[in-house]
């Protein structure tokens, strides 16, 4: 007895199709381009969320360093003394905190500043 694939199949062409739902012409209503699109888009989907995480600690570090020096600080010896201090708080909230609270930040340049010299 063979094995007959109509509802798995039409199943398979239907998820594919949802997934490229939004594309432009043929690539949401044939199901061969569709799939090529599909796992195009899915590749660079998966790239993108590593991607996100380099290029978001890239800011914060660009964001750290531009508060720093206007403190009269490089980005490398803040952080030297920091951990001289053994302040341990993350990138993003030193970065956060360059922008939102330039009092603190600036506290935390004298501290790091006292530890180095």
């Amino acid at each position: 007895m063979r094995i007959k694939r109509a509802v798995n199949g039409v199943k398979k062409r239907r998820k594919i199709l949802k997934l490229a739902k939004g594309y432009f012409g043929a690539k949401s209503k044939l199901y061969r381009v569709a799939r090529q699109a599909v796992m195009k888009s899915l590749s660079y989907a998966y790239v993108g969320r590593k991607a996100k995480k380099r290029d978001f600690r890239k800011l914060w570090i660009a964001r750290i360093n531009a508060g720093c020096r206007l403190n009269g600080l490089s980005y490398s010896q803040f952080m030297h003394g920091l951990k001289l201090c053994e302040i341990t708080l993350n990138r993003k909230v030193l970065a956060d905190m360059a922008v939102n609270d330039a009092q603190g930040f600036s506290a935390l340049c004298e501290q790091a500043k006292a530890k180095l010299a």
